[in-house]
C-alpha cells in the first residue's frame, strides 16, 4: 500500500492560501496606486497538476463522474472587473471574493485534517 501524505499536501495548501491571501491583501492596499496591476496566483489544482502526485484507479467505474465533467470544462482567462483611468485594475469587490474564498478554502482543509486526525488517533486506540 502506498503512504498517504495528507498532512504534507494540507500542509503545502495551507501555504498557497497563505501566499494567496498575502497577494490579495497586497491588491487591497494599492488599489488606489497609479498603474498598479491586480496580482492573483494560479489555482492550487493546476500547481498539483503539474506534480507527479495523480489519482489512481482500482476499477475503471471508479472516478466516472470527473471524467464526464472534465470533458466539459473550460478555462477562461480571468479579467479585470474594471480599470480606472490611472491604469489601476485593482477591484475592491473581486479582491473581497477571493479572501472570502482563501478563508473557506482553509476552513474546509482544517476541517478536512481534523477529521483525519480523529480518525488516526481512534484506529490506533483500537
Amino acid at each position: 500500500m502506498d503512504s498517504l501524505y495528507i498532512f504534507g499536501l494540507a500542509s503545502q495548501r495551507t501555504s498557497y492560501l497563505a501566499q494567496r491571501q498575502t497577494l490579495v491583501a497586497e491588491n487591497v492596499a494599492n488599489v488606489d496606486t497609479p498603474g498598479y496591476t491586480s496580482k492573483d496566483l494560479s489555482s492550487f489544482t493546476e500547481a498539483l497538476d503539474a506534480t507527479s502526485l495523480r489519482m489512481a484507479r482500482s476499477q475503471a467505474t471508479h472516478l466516472a463522474a470527473l471524467d464526464s465533467a472534465a470533458g466539459n470544462s473550460e478555462v477562461i482567462d480571468e479579467t479585470p472587473w474594471n480599470v480606472k483611468h490611472s491604469g489601476n485594475s485593482v477591484s475592491l469587490p473581486q479582491e473581497m471574493l477571493k479572501a472570502g474564498e482563501v478563508s473557506r478554502e482553509y476552513a474546509l482543509g482544517t476541517s478536512v485534517v481534523k477529521s483525519f486526525h480523529r480518525m488516526l488517533i481512534m484506529s490506533a486506540k483500537g
